[in-house]
């Protein structure tokens, strides 16, 4: 069938079939590499018009999009599996560029591209990733009142649980006992530097902010804040889904991490930080906020300048919050003002860097995702302390909504009341 293009000559019109199949594949990448579902709506409405096609109807949940499309008395649906969910920056990114082409993309063009950014390897190698995201352990050990001994413990268990983490993916195993494994192998080896210091008389084996920070890594952090701005855009089903396998991986990392608390016989009650200067905690604050950004950045396969960009968000946003908390700010309100900063700081440099904002503004908060009170509640329902457990449960649940609460005003306060995502 011809139609008329924009200089009035003939044209083949695209396939419907065609143009839905590649449309419901190039969604599905996005939702595989962690973007939002109202994202990816908006996405595919503006590819299908590139196409000289009406926006599809869409479905999306964490697994599985569904799209339905009409022309002129012709219609098509299509169901697609996502896969298994994970988290891609540079993917993101290199998507979203794609679909912000010139019109007249044809299908057999997007699918060429869309295999081309599938094929492509991510940007670091695993023990770069293991090594940062063993930094990025240290230092939450750090910043929850850890000292040297907690600081190193936390920092070779989660590179150690991250490089596991990663081969056994790479062999296609079930990512829920994935977790449980690495959390047993973070935490066990956290738990072992601990034990042997103690008894040569370098510190106190037993302090928790180490034990628990390095298994930190394995908190979802990613879904959990997308699956809140999905919810805020009426994006229930994805929202839902995002949520239920976040559930999922947090209760499948406290299930090893249960095991070597239980073994070892540690607490998991908070402790006082370390006492010091006003000024030398300030700047070892901002140094290890700076890294944990970093890290996670790298962890997420961000581009080597929103990484640092990344760092310096939550160098700005954590140091803020943990200022706020020090003045005595109730943990909530100060978690929305960080998230609220990192929105603001990530709309403004976004289109510098040529990186979609979700790219910068969720890994510039995942550092003050509150992954301590998450595994502390499991482990306290776990042992019958129900007050205590309810208590981190609730201050677990609060800062979590604070955060995505706080990124979504920063878009009302930079797009309108429209668009809350994008």
């Amino acid at each position: 069938m011809n139609e008329l293009g924009d200089r009035g000559e003939r044209v083949e019109a695209v396939a419907l079939g065609d143009a839905l199949d590649v449309l419901a594949r190039f969604g599905a990448a996005l939702l595989r590499a962690g973007d939002t579902a109202h994202r990816v709506r908006d996405l595919l409405g503006a590819l299908a018009r590139s196409m000289g096609l009406e926006p599809p109807s869409v479905s999306l949940t964490l697994n599985s999009i569904t799209a339905g499309i009409r022309r002129d008395g012709e219609h098509a649906t299509l169901i697609r599996e996502v896969g298994p969910p994970a988290v891609n920056a540079s993917r993101i990114v290199a998507l979203e560029a794609i679909a912000r082409a010139a019109p007249g993309l044809r299908p057999a063009d997007l699918a060429a591209q869309l295999a081309a950014v599938e094929a492509t390897p991510g940007r670091y190698s695993v023990a770069l990733i293991a090594a940062a995201v063993g930094a990025g352990c240290g230092c939450f050990a750090f910043l929850n009142g850890g000292g040297p001994l907690e600081i190193v413990g936390a920092g070779i268990g989660g590179g150690i649980g991250q490089w596991l983490r990663a081969r056994l993916i790479h062999r296609g195993l079930n990512q829920h006992a994935v977790t449980a494994v690495c959390a047993v192998a973070a935490a066990a080896t956290c738990a072992v530097i601990a034990f042997v210091s103690s008894r040569l008389g370098f510190g106190t084996a037993g302090h928790p902010a180490g034990l628990i920070s390095s298994i930190l890594f394995l908190v979802p952090g990613f879904p959990l804040v997308a699956g809140l701005l999905d919810l805020l855009q009426y994006q229930t089903l994805a929202a839902m889904t995002r949520f239920a396998y976040s559930a999922m991986i947090v209760l499948a990392a406290a299930f090893g991490f249960s095991l070597v608390v239980g073994l070892a016989g540690f607490d998991v009650a908070s402790q006082p930080p370390l006492e010091m200067s006003a000024s030398l905690k300030l700047l070892l604050r901002a140094v290890a906020s700076f890294i944990g950004g970093w890290g996670f950045a790298i962890l997420f396969n961000s581009p080597a300048r929103a990484a640092l960009v990344v760092g310096v968000l939550s160098l700005v946003s954590n140091d803020l919050r943990l200022v706020l908390r020090d003045a005595g700010m109730m943990a909530a309100p100060a978690a929305f003002i960080g998230a609220l900063t990192v929105g603001l700081l990530a709309s403004l440099v976004a289109s510098r860097l040529d990186v979609p904002r979700l790219a910068l503004a969720v890994p510039g908060i995942i550092i003050m995702v509150p992954g301590i009170p998450a595994f502390q509640a499991i482990v306290l329902f776990n042992r019958g302390e129900m007050l205590e457990a309810l208590q981190a449960a609730s201050l677990c649940g609060f800062v979590t909504g604070a955060l995505g609460i706080g990124l979504a005003t920063a878009r009302v306060l930079t797009e309108g009341w429209r668009r809350v995502d994008r």
